[in-house]
């Protein structure tokens, strides 16, 4: 699967503001297939890049959404924290920020 641009337009922005240490596409899930986008794993924090808001994309059809709160309220059970970003909130760099508020 290639990267997407708004994921690799966020990781320029970590990468510029000095977050490293993160894994993409981290397998989290040892049954399910599932990933986050974004994973810092010792701190168990991740990030999902939403995208497609206003476009009907995946996550905001019924079945994407219902399927990602199995997947995010499973992470959760399971001890990670979820920063969900999206397109507008990596341009104005509030993405960015949560990211680091929460790592410190």
């Amino acid at each position: 699967m290639s990267e997407s641009p708004l994921v690799a337009h966020f990781c320029l922005q970590l990468r510029a503001a000095g977050i490293g240490g993160y894994i993409k596409e981290h397998k989290f899930h040892t049954k399910r297939k599932w990933r986050f986008d974004l994973a810092w794993i010792d701190d168990r924090l991740a990030v999902e890049i939403e995208g497609g808001v206003w476009t009907r994309g995946r996550h905001t059809r019924p079945s994407g959404f219902i399927n990602d709160c199995e997947k995010y309220n499973t992470a959760v059970i399971d001890g990670w924290r979820i920063l969900r970003v999206h397109a507008g909130s990596i341009g104005d760099g509030t993405a960015w920020q949560m990211v680091k508020e929460a790592l410190s």
